[in-house]
């Protein structure tokens, strides 16, 4: 976990995503992203030089129509001190079974945000972190080129001024494998996805492109990532 704090710590201090006073709505999937988040800001709240609170926030998809169980998401938070929330909504139903999306995951994502937004707007939150790591940052930015031919990410952080909150990501320093290290060391057990389009999507794709990218062409996604840093789009920058 050190080496996870260490990655939060200077992605924080680097684009300046959290203040005196925040109260931050954590988005919890179940995932390994996002319950080694939870767990570095819990711990990084307790040294950090701004005094913050993180109320962890899960969206369930209900996929089928039925309640998803995170009841071990529930005792990790309570092992953490974090209050955590569960919200039931009805987006698996809309996206598969009513809109019957051939390319899910962008509505998904987008109905995701939204009732998180809601959600942490509701317990008074300001600002919303979410799990996306460095890997994370490489496959957008080439889904954006490869995709849509446009140079463009999401950004470090999110302004959405008209709601009065923020989104960060504490995480895209962090490679994923120093995440899944970090599940392995510290006993972080993920909850198994349920979505119906897990691990068939255009993301996965990508990931596996990169991933054999990588074996002849070695320090290819870190060269990615330092040139999307110094571009300066989207708020990155060196």
């Amino acid at each position: 976990m050190q080496k996870i704090l260490g990655y939060v710590r200077k992605a924080c201090e680097k684009y300046n995503m959290i203040a005196d006073g925040d109260n931050i709505a954590v988005g919890v999937s179940g995932g390994k992203d996002s319950l080694v988040l939870l767990r570095a800001l819990a711990e990084y709240s307790r040294f950090a030089a701004q005094r913050f609170t993180a109320t962890a926030i899960t969206v369930d998809m209900r996929y089928g129509g039925a309640d998803s169980d995170f009841s071990a998401v529930s005792e990790y938070c309570a092992g953490l001190g974090v209050p955590y929330i569960i919200l039931p909504t009805d987006i698996g139903q809309i996206v598969f079974d009513v809109r019957k999306e051939p390319n899910p995951c962008s509505l998904c994502a987008k109905m995701r945000r939204g009732a998180l937004i809601d959600e942490a707007q509701k317990a008074g939150c300001n600002k919303i972190a979410l799990g996306h790591h460095n890997g994370d940052v490489v496959e957008t930015f080439l889904m954006c080129l490869f995709n849509e031919g446009r140079v463009g990410c999401f950004s470090p952080v999110t302004e959405y001024p008209d709601r009065g909150q923020s989104l960060i990501r504490p995480l895209i320093l962090a490679p994923e494998k120093d995440i899944m290290s970090c599940c392995r060391r510290s006993g972080i057990v993920p909850v198994k996805s349920l979505c119906p389009a897990d691990k068939h999507t255009a993301r996965e794709e990508m990931k596996s492109w990169i991933a054999d990218r990588e074996r002849t062409d070695r320090g290819f996604s870190k060269r990615i990532f330092g040139a999307l840093e110094r571009s300066g789009i989207n708020g990155w920058h060196e």
